[in-house]
């Protein structure tokens, strides 16, 4: 992953862009204010949490699916397994993704996991349980997103590699075809 946004392009959806980001910084931001000027953990726990549930929503049904064109969701069969399932935009509409909405996507969604890892690490250094429970649950909601849409990216990545391997044989099976008919 590139460090830097791509060059001399706009954000093609700047208000998906600001509520990706708005929910992390928000639940973050409010997380690490708490401790400041709020003593009631139960509020601290309760806000945070719910902050940080939104930024879930967000990311997994709006801005994932507008941003970069995945989609994942989990589902439980009739055996008690958990069923991955994957959707992605077609190889056209793939290639047409702003480059720098993917960007914002990727490093907020990476950098938001590093953040919480960071912050429960100072908890417990701290030997504060009760807010390394609230950091545990806001970093289990980021790798959740992590998780699913790296699986829904590499996912995506092999359907396009079949649809041009298809492409390619279908290309060389009609020419041999038009070969042999000439003949």
């Amino acid at each position: 992953m590139d460090l830097n946004p791509p060059p001399g392009e706009n954000y093609a959806h700047p208000k998906i862009c600001f509520f990706h980001v708005l929910f992390k910084a928000a639940s973050l931001a409010f997380y690490i204010l708490s401790a400041i000027f709020i003593d009631s953990f139960v509020i601290i726990f309760v806000v945070t949490v719910f902050l940080a549930a939104l930024d879930f929503w967000v990311v997994k049904n709006v801005s994932g699916r507008i941003l970069v064109g995945l989609r994942w969701w989990n589902e439980i069969n009739d055996l008690g397994e958990s069923d991955w399932r994957f959707e992605c935009l077609d190889q056209e509409s793939m290639a047409r993704m702003n480059k720098k909405d993917s960007w914002l996507f990727w490093w907020t969604l990476y950098l938001t996991a590093v953040v919480w890892i960071l912050l429960g690490i100072f908890s417990l250094v701290r030997f504060q349980a009760d807010f390394l429970l609230v950091v545990g649950i806001c970093l289990t909601l980021s790798l959740a997103n992590i998780i699913g849409f790296t699986k829904c990216r590499k996912d995506a990545k092999k359907q396009i590699q079949a649809f041009a391997s298809q492409t390619i044989a279908s290309r060389v099976s009609s020419t041999i075809q038009s070969a042999f008919t000439l003949v």
